[in-house]
Formats: structure tokens, C-alpha cells, sequence
């Protein structure tokens, strides 16, 4: 397969998008947290991958790190209006969907689940963010985020605990601060409200990957 794109075999090339689109799509959704951007990133992606194929080492397995690692410099480089884009998001309507309430209700609690996966990565460093998507999310091991990234598996291990460790405080945090104001709530308003209790609150769903074990 290396081989055949480095020497430019159209067939090669789309049998590699076929494979991997939809993990360079995920990654760039997570890292930027807009679906129209996760769909440029993509593209931007295998055109980079296209145009730059001669640099492909010969020798090497899984072409995914190659891939992600280009994904994630581009996501990066999209990522620049990321806190006015959060904002947007947490109140971004699903695109309409004619009589499917069902698929449409799906849309928007996907919105509100992607707003807070940002809202609880957005307290960590860039590097933390980009090694914890390619871990734990896109189920890179060690070795091949070192690959994706350029840099040592040593420091790809690093950069993981310390994202843990850090998403970790930061959900407990969320949680008191939820905690506290529900009880604000609960003294000013007393009476039961509907729907408490429904859903997962932003620091219980952005703990989710501390629960994932990491390849």
C-alpha cells in the first residue's frame, strides 16, 4: 500500500479513503467541535496526504498515524476562532430534518455532548488535547501517536498521564460547581423541577475517557 501511494495509484489512494475517512473524520471533529470544520479538515487531510505522498516512509504498518498526524496540524491550524466556535455550539440548533423528530432530537443531544467534551478539553494544553484524541478516542497505541505527532513515545506517555490527571480535577471541579449550583437552585426554588436528573451533566460525560482504557 506504501508503495502504491508513494507512486501515485489513484486506486491505492481511494481505497485508502474508504478505510480511514471516518477516523480522520472523528478525530477532526473532536479536536475542532464543528461538523461543517471536521468535513474541511478531512479533505484538507488527504489532499495533504495527495500532494505530499513522495514523503511517505516506504517501510511502516498502519498508515492511520501517518494520516492523523496530518489531521491533527490541521485541525490545529482550524482551531484558531476555537472559543468563539464553543459558544456557537452550545447553542447551534441540529440542521433541520423533516419529519424525523426522532433523528432530530438525536442531533441536538449529540450538539450538547459535543459542547461539553469541548467545553472540558478547552481547560487543557494543546498537546494534552491532540495526545488524548489520538489515544483514547482514535485508539492509537503509544508508538503510532509517537509516529503521528513526531515526537518520542516517551513523551506521548507523559502527555497522556498528565491529560488524565488533569481532565480529572477539571470534571471534579465541574461537578462541585454543578453540585453547588443546584443547590443554590434548590433553595430558591424548592418544588421539583422537571427533568432533573435527566441526561449527563458536562463533568460526568467529560470523564467518559478517563473510563476508556488506552490501547
Amino acid at each position: 500500500m506504501r508503495a502504491r501511494i508513494r507512486a501515485g495509484d489513484r486506486q491505492a489512494f481511494a481505497d485508502l479513503y474508504e478505510e480511514h475517512a471516518r477516523l480522520v473524520y472523528n478525530h477532526a471533529l473532536r479536536l475542532t467541535g464543528d461538523w461543517s470544520t471536521a468535513e474541511e479538515v478531512m479533505s484538507e487531510t488527504f489532499l495533504a496526504a495527495w500532494s505530499h505522498r513522495a514523503r511517505l516512509e516506504p517501510e511502516g504498518g498502519s498508515l492511520a498515524p501517518w494520516l492523523l498526524g496530518i489531521a491533527t496540524h490541521k485541525a490545529y491550524n482550524a482551531n484558531r476562532g476555537l472559543r468563539r466556535r464553543l459558544a456557537f455550539l452550545a447553542h447551534r440548533p441540529p440542521p433541520p430534518v423533516p419529519d424525523f423528530a426522532e433523528e432530530t432530537a438525536g442531533r441536538l443531544d449529540d450538539a450538547r455532548r459535543l459542547a461539553a467534551v469541548h467545553a472540558a478539553l478547552s481547560g487543557l494544553r494543546r498537546e494534552e488535547r491532540e495526545v488524548l484524541a489520538l489515544c483514547v478516542w482514535s485508539g492509537l497505541d503509544y508508538a503510532q501517536a509517537a509516529e503521528a505527532l513526531g515526537v518520542p513515545v516517551g513523551t506521548v506517555r507523559s502527555r497522556l498521564s498528565r491529560a488524565r490527571t488533569r481532565l480529572g480535577r477539571l470534571s471534579e471541579k465541574r461537578q462541585k460547581h454543578q453540585r453547588r449550583q443546584q443547590h443554590q437552585e434548590h433553595r430558591e426554588r424548592p418544588e421539583p423541577r422537571k427533568g432533573r436528573g435527566e441526561g449527563r451533566s458536562e463533568a460526568a460525560f467529560a470523564a467518559l475517557p478517563l473510563r476508556e482504557e488506552n490501547p
